[in-house]
């Protein structure tokens, strides 16, 4: 008979194997004209991966901490939070079953005072770790493609 920590363990270890073949799929999708990005990618446990990874490394960027509107904004928002809303973004945009539901990037962002050169440092991170996770280069271009469609409302001109 199985204990609440036995189920516990089973449930944790099911979606641990689960995001590891889903971030392995991720490599090993094959391109299909039919198939949304979302697919290619290997649906939400890749996605959720890739988004973990990025926001922590926003999190430690010095170029973007020394913005001190950013450095405000992360003491004050949950990196859970984030990566949640991030994700169901990514998710959403490359045509998966989310759908996003909190502000729009204009207002979400208004506020940070973005600089061309805080955008470059996220980018820079972005690809990193996007390589990493050895996301191939059509997929990339595409997923840069969207998160370059949304600079026009989240860098500022100073």
């Amino acid at each position: 008979m199985l204990n609440t920590k036995s189920i516990a363990r089973a449930v944790a270890i099911s979606v641990l194997a689960a995001m590891l073949f889903g971030v392995a799929s991720i490599q090993a999708a094959e391109p299909g004209p039919d198939r949304s990005l979302y697919d290619r990618l290997g649906g939400a446990y890749p996605i959720s991966a890739v988004v973990d990874t990025f926001i922590e490394l926003l999190l430690v960027n010095d170029t973007l901490n020394a913005n001190p509107a950013i450095n405000a904004a992360r003491q004050r928002i949950p990196a859970a939070g984030l990566k949640f809303h991030v994700a169901t973004l990514v998710c959403q945009h490359t045509g998966g079953p989310c759908t996003y539901t909190g502000r729009g990037m204009k207002e979400s962002h208004a506020h940070l005072n973005i600089s061309e050169k805080e955008w470059q440092a996220m980018l820079a991170d972005f690809r990193r770790v996007l390589n990493n996770y050895g996301v191939p280069a059509t997929e990339q271009q595409e997923l840069v493609a969207i998160v370059e469609s949304t600079k026009k409302d989240i860098v500022v001109a100073r």
